[in-house]
């Protein structure tokens, strides 16, 4: 699939929101404002939606444009990896989300695996940063995402569901459930795989 208006519309929404930060001249801020329609017209043209919602989403971004930071648990057990079924989609995924301010990587992780799955968990080592743009996740998302992998073992705990999360369980290679894309792709998977296959490799990184 052709992105090609996403990878403008996003680049365009950054220079908007940077010269929204910086702009003190009236007449600058109009043109940045114009800049950041701009963006949410062609954002909005090619995901076949209305204006007025993505302008929306837009104009709620402050401060200087960075990556989004999503942060994902690799848990092993017996060469099987656990898994989350999002209620969201009824789809599987690792156990993981969106990074909280005030929170190291390691502990955002931490948090989530806990929240998502009832396991008390430590980070081992990071596995893999991925730019989620350059990955088949679906549907494509409005804004740039890291996606940072953690490599886990279970300390405590047990499988417990959640308000996100409606099932937990192990999963061997040959046996993974349907994955909920937007979160986590089956290429990913089997690459935490071969991690687990291969200890000593150094993280990945797009």
């Amino acid at each position: 699939m052709d992105r090609q208006w996403l990878e403008w519309a996003r680049r365009l929404q950054a220079v908007a929101q940077n010269g929204l930060e910086y702009a003190a001249n009236p007449f600058d801020v109009e043109r940045y404002e114009a800049v950041r329609l701009v963006a949410a017209e062609i954002m909005a043209a090619g995901a076949g939606v209305a204006v007025e919602p993505v302008l929306d989403l837009f104009s709620r971004e402050a401060g200087y444009a960075t990556p989004k930071v999503d942060v994902r648990g690799v848990v092993f057990q017996n060469d099987a990896i656990l898994l989350v079924k999002e209620r969201a989609d009824n789809a599987w995924t690792l156990p993981g989300g969106w990074a909280d301010p005030g929170r190291s990587p390691s502990e955002n992780v931490i948090k989530e695996i806990f929240e998502e799955s009832g396991f008390e968990t430590r980070v081992v080592k990071l596995l893999a940063v991925y730019d989620r743009s350059r990955h088949p996740h679906l549907p494509p998302y409005p804004f740039h995402i890291y996606k940072m992998f953690f490599l886990c073992e279970i300390t405590g705990g047990r499988p417990a569901s959640s308000l996100e999360t409606a099932d937990v369980g192990f999963f061997p290679e040959d046996q993974i459930p349907p994955l909920s894309i937007t979160r986590v792709t089956p290429e990913q998977i089997t690459r935490m795989f071969e991690h687990h296959r291969h200890p000593d490799w150094m993280p990945d990184c797009d």
